[in-house]
């Protein structure tokens, strides 16, 4: 937590609905780190006992609200809008920082007084997701490890950016990352495969998520930001072909 007057290496925003399961796990990871960081945390009107949690471990958090949002994205708009940091980390109410995760990101922003984004490697339950590869923006979502614990970006690159477009339900994300990396041309850089920042509890908020809806969203996030569309027409072609095969296995 912030405690002096200097400003603060580090933004962290947690957002919350009813996940009083792994809150306590995902503010600890936070408030272990090591570097000096503010701590923003957003309730969406928890009904669990989410709220008690966060009350709990309110002098480490430098603020926190408890009301109804528009959804997640919202949310993150919302905590984005407090951040005073250098540079700013999203971490979801289920998943956990690692021990030294501030330190290994401090290293690159250190080493790296240019770059505008990080992207730490991330731990999930299949193995780790590493690396950063902006070409692949054009046809994959899979090009960086992860949005939340392994995502840290300058808070003057986000300002160029902007807030998340939340008339994106699922993936505004997704958005959020064209808008960045094809449209502001920010530069960004990623950690080493065993550098993991962050580890990701399986399941989260997109997979309770129809793929119909999911597959439409991202295309129409394409669409939006000006996607060729030819390339748009053998991406949705590849993906239901991908899909259709999944389903038949």
């Amino acid at each position: 937590m912030s405690k002096s007057k200097n400003k603060p290496t580090f933004s962290i925003i947690t957002v919350v609905l009813n996940g009083e399961k792994y809150l306590e796990k995902t503010i600890k990871s936070v408030i272990s780190q090591k570097e000096n960081f503010q701590y923003i945390v957003i309730d969406g009107g928890s009904t669990d006992n989410s709220v008690k949690i966060i009350k709990k471990y309110s002098k480490y958090i430098n603020y926190w609200i408890s009301e109804k949002d528009k959804g997640l994205y919202d949310a993150f708009n919302k905590g984005l809008r407090k951040c005073k940091g250098e540079f700013v980390g999203i971490i979801n109410s289920d998943d956990v920082y690692t021990k030294k995760a501030f330190s290994i990101i401090k290293k690159y922003i250190d080493t790296n007084p240019n770059v505008d984004f990080i992207f730490g490697s991330v731990k999930k339950h299949w193995g780790i997701l590493h690396g950063y590869k902006p070409e692949k923006i054009f046809y994959s979502w899979g090009f960086y490890s992860s949005h939340s614990s392994g995502f840290f970006i300058k808070l003057k690159s986000a300002k160029k950016v902007g807030y998340y477009n939340i008339k994106y339900k699922y993936h505004a994300d997704y958005d959020y990352f064209f808008r960045m990396i094809v449209k502001k041309k920010l530069n960004g850089i990623s950690t080493k495969k065993n550098e993991i920042v962050g580890i990701f509890r399986r399941g989260g908020f997109s997979s309770t998520i129809h793929y119909r809806k999911l597959f439409f969203e991202e295309m129409k996030i394409r669409y939006d930001n000006g996607q060729n569309l030819f390339l748009l027409l053998f991406i949705a072609v590849y993906k239901i072909i991908k899909n259709f095969t999944k389903i038949i296995k």
